[in-house]
């Protein structure tokens, strides 16, 4: 279902000869109470448990389909005026991708949801999305930024991105420490170390830019 759903948004956002916005508020309208749910739900569970240690598990492998539904949802949103409460969830609720993040949970996960996450930070999607001046004129998506840049900015406080691996093996954030075993040389994921940079850097950007005061900026 997750699958079917994420392809129809994706074939929908495709195609240039249909009236995209009403499409897919016509498809996502009455989903929106359930995809919320979805969202609490999936992310919410213990993904330190036994499902999740191998990459290619079946209760991985949802979790793959899940993080495509959210990228098709995120790329719809610029297509209506006034976004979903679906379409504007991963931004509300972004400190649930964070805690997947630094769990115990399969590389490959960890990394896909690190690249969604500089999507976000970015506005955009998809090639041809409109520009950055006139996307934060859009309702919510101020808010929207701000409520992703603080939880983002707060786990940097604490030790979040000392749990976070730069590969499937044995490099880390902030440490070029090799695990037992491994080649210390060992090259780290260089595109999963850029997103993570440019997530933490477009957040605090956004977040100095809407500080209402001097002290809060420091």
């Amino acid at each position: 279902c997750l699958w079917t759903l994420a392809a129809i948004l994706k074939e929908t956002l495709k195609d240039a000869l249909v009236a995209r916005a009403g499409v897919l508020r016509k498809l996502l309208a009455p989903l929106d109470a359930v995809l919320e749910g979805f969202y609490n739900a999936i992310l919410l569970h213990h993904f330190d448990s036994h499902h999740y240690t191998s990459p290619y598990s079946e209760a991985t492998n949802n979790l793959i389909s899940f993080i495509d539904l959210l990228e098709a949802l995120l790329a719809s949103r610029t297509e209506l005026e006034s976004p979903l409460r679906c379409q504007r969830i991963l931004f509300l609720k972004v400190s649930y991708v964070l805690n997947i993040i630094s769990s115990s949970i399969p590389y490959v996960i960890k990394k896909k949801f690190i690249l969604l996450l500089k999507k976000c930070v970015l506005y955009k999607s998809r090639e041809d999305t409109k520009s950055e001046s006139l996307l934060l004129q859009t309702p919510f998506l101020c808010e929207d930024m701000l409520a992703l840049s603080n939880a983002v900015l707060q786990v940097m406080n604490l030790t979040w991105l000392n749990q976070i691996p730069l590969s499937g093996k044995s490099s880390y954030f902030g440490s070029s420490e090799a695990a037992p075993g491994h080649d210390s040389q060992g090259g780290s994921d260089q595109t999963v170390l850029r997103a993570l940079s440019l997530v933490v850097l477009k957040a605090l950007e956004f977040k100095i830019h809407n500080s209402p005061t001097e002290a809060e900026i420091k």
